[in-house]
């Protein structure tokens, strides 16, 4: 019986270990190919109906085997990415990946760690990269931190210890029924994601303060007083003031040291939204003008955008660490900690934020780190900075290209002007010339809008962009504007 019951059992190991080398060779191979060619490839192409219908398909009830699957995303996924490791790819806020984090995230795959807690080596090595964090940004060195899945998650995180802070009640065991409205600050240049995580933690989109904005695009301190005063008079609850270190729209910086005052003044928490903005502190050049992100209670950041690291990684650091853990910290008796054996170690990252279940994301950060070095990492977000001038600057001396923001970091706003259209009309022009630069698979930036206009948005944090792409794509913009006036 026991031979019988031997014979019978399976696994998913391969057959040959031989053949499963021969294939992650392949990849590796396939990859380094990819990633060494990309320029010669489109940014982007549109995925053919023929082959969005192969993921229409019933579930497999009989496998085909572990190189007939490679073999298909290779031939239907691969042409298809979203390509941001492109050089010419400038949409929304991706990150262009380094090849080091590709391996990273290959080797802890395999290991497949469990990040929540326990006495692990890949525990000590997020314990590392969230201390590396703290170090390279010039924070609290007592603080504490999480790694997340990026910007949005670490937003939803430190404003939830805010609220856990400053509500002046216990909200884990009360709610929010029957208390005061809390009142969060903002301004109308915030990311989305700090709407969705007031909503999500109870408080109301009705209770998010957007305060208006300067000429740069920056937090009204002046108002952002009124505003807070305001709310006292009405009886409601201010807690937390959130400001951006790089805005989405145009990358705009708030005043952070007049904020922080602010903060100080009517005992407010001071969140930083450095999703991508912050990582600009590793330059020795643009450093001063983050001057006052130190003084933050928390601050966030995303290490797959301007860390070029693959996706996803960010992280969240507070000031506070105990104020952090109790926040989070849930401990029913499987998941006790003790002083030996497997459930020991020096901490448990689910005590800092709603994820049990986490992944080993700090290795990849951790080995490029080791790799590259916070000084040569900061050169390249440099040269992404120079970049973006370089670009505004481009777009300053066409007469048919209209600069819509200020560029005090990495994104440039910008528009296609003809003498006699209506603003309606150049916005259309606009949307027409972005598409078609896309469709071309020449260039991907994005669009936004603003003050009103319809914009052409370039936002660089991209290792592997060359100045001479943003000519490129000045002459490409004016050169389709006037097929498209001609059409």
């Amino acid at each position: 019986m026991v031979t019988d019951r031997l014979t019978r059992e399976k696994t998913l190991d391969p057959e040959s270990w031989g053949d499963f080398r021969a294939l992650g060779h392949r990849m590796v191979e396939d990859i380094a190919d990819y990633l060494e060619n990309i320029r010669d490839r489109p940014v982007w192409q549109a995925v053919p109906d023929e082959v969005a219908a192969t993921m229409q398909q019933p579930v497999p009830v009989e496998g085909a085997g572990e190189e007939a699957a490679y073999d298909e995303a290779l031939r239907n996924v691969l042409p298809y990415n979203m390509a941001n490791v492109h050089p010419r790819f400038w949409g929304w806020v991706m990150g262009s990946g380094a090849p080091i984090g590709v391996l990273g995230d290959f080797l802890a795959s395999a290991l497949n760690s469990q990040l929540g807690g326990a006495d692990h080596m890949p525990s000590r090595v997020e314990l590392q990269v969230v201390e590396w964090c703290k170090e390279m940004l010039g924070y609290a060195p007592d603080a504490s931190g999480v790694l997340t899945s990026g910007g949005s998650m670490a937003n939803l995180y430190a404003l939830a210890v805010a609220r856990h802070c400053k509500a002046g009640w216990d909200v884990r065991e009360e709610g929010l029924a029957g208390h005061q409205d809390l009142v969060t600050y903002a301004s109308t240049e915030a990311h989305s994601s700090i709407q969705r995580a007031i909503e999500a933690l109870g408080m109301g989109n009705r209770n998010l303060r957007r305060v208006a904005v300067d000429s740069d695009l920056r937090l009204d301190a002046r108002r952002l007083r009124e505003a807070i005063q305001q709310d006292l008079s009405a009886g409601r609850k201010p807690i937390c003031v959130v400001a951006n270190v790089g805005a989405t729209n145009a990358g705009s910086i708030d005043p952070l040291p007049e904020i922080a005052e602010v903060c100080r003044e009517f005992d407010l928490w001071f969140h930083v939204d450095g999703a991508f903005g912050a990582m600009a502190y590793l330059s020795q050049e643009f450093r001063p003008a983050l001057a006052g992100m130190e003084l933050a209670d928390s601050l966030a950041l995303d290490l797959h955008k301007w860390g070029y690291l693959p996706f996803a990684v960010g992280c969240v650091l507070v000031r506070d660490a105990e104020s952090h853990r109790r926040t989070f910290t849930l401990r029913p008796d499987y998941l006790k900690q003790v002083e030996r054996g497997a459930s020991a170690g020096p901490i448990w990252f689910s005590d800092y934020g709603l994820e049990l279940t986490r992944e080993f994301k700090a290795l990849k950060v951790w080995m490029a780190l080791k790799a590259y070095g916070t000084r040569r990492l900061g050169e390249l977000i440099q040269q992404n900075i120079d970049q973006a001038r370089y670009l505004g600057e481009l777009v300053e001396r066409s007469p048919q290209l209209e600069l819509l923001a200020p560029v005090p970091l990495n994104t440039v706003c910008f528009r296609y002007v003809r003498e006699g259209l209506s603003e309606i009309e150049l916005d259309e022009l606009n949307e027409e010339i972005l598409l078609r630069i896309q469709e071309s698979g020449e260039f991907l930036p994005s669009a936004t809008h603003v003050a009103g206009h319809y914009a052409i948005r370039v936002s660089i944090t991209n290792h592997r962009s060359r100045f001479e792409d943003f000519d490129a794509l000045a002459e490409a913009v004016e050169r389709t504007a006037e097929e498209v006036l001609g059409s």
